[in-house]
């Protein structure tokens, strides 16, 4: 009878392996995000209405996701319409699925009750959430994201526009820079990202 050759490398691959899989089953079981989801960051958000926000109570549902800040005049009153725009080229029952997140990097002047006058200017229902935060956490969801943007003499700003799509466990599904129209490619993503049922 012959025994197989194990090598030592082998066999603690094995062990690992063995030792690691109840720790991933229990991760999985107990719904822990995975390591690529936006939501792993906790920034502390106060919302239009001055309530804290969490951001993790997003999870389950797709969501649009921006940054903009409240005095600009041209650039992010078009992220607003365009977003505006991608949830009503749903069918009404999709539509109702949706979230969306915009959160201010201009946490000096986008006070909660300048967010709130934002949120009723542009139409914003339940399902849209206007977040402010502090200086530091805006750099780092902007880093996320993707966002560049940074404060010029005038006190304006310069700054990239996207629109990220975050799927049910807020990893970025999706995200276009197309401003003023639906891009198609976001819209199949986030019909995509919509539960079937729930």
């Amino acid at each position: 009878m012959t025994t197989p050759n194990i090598s030592r490398r082998d066999a603690l691959l094995a062990f690992a392996a063995t030792a690691f899989l109840p720790i991933v089953a229990r991760a999985a079981a107990s719904g822990e995000l995975p390591g690529n989801s936006i939501y792993q960051f906790r920034p502390p958000l106060t919302d239009q209405d001055g309530h804290a926000f969490d951001i993790a109570s997003l999870r389950g549902s797709p969501v649009l996701v921006s940054m903009f800040y409240s005095s600009c005049e041209m650039v992010c009153p078009m992220i607003f319409e365009t977003i505006q725009l991608t949830v009503k080229a749903l069918p009404g029952a999709e539509r109702e699925r949706v979230r969306v997140l915009m959160v201010s990097f201009d946490p000096t002047r986008d006070s909660v009750a300048v967010l709130k006058e934002n949120a009723e200017a542009h139409g914003c229902d339940a399902r849209w959430t206007l977040a402010r935060t502090d200086e530091s956490s805006a750099r780092k969801v902007a880093a996320l994201l993707g966002v560049q943007y940074r404060r010029l003499a005038s006190g304006e700003f310069n700054h990239s526009s996207k629109i990220e799509l975050l799927d049910a466990d807020g990893r970025i599904a999706a995200r276009t820079g197309m401003l003023a129209a639906v891009d198609p490619a976001l819209l199949k993503a986030l019909r995509a990202a919509i539960p079937a049922h729930g």
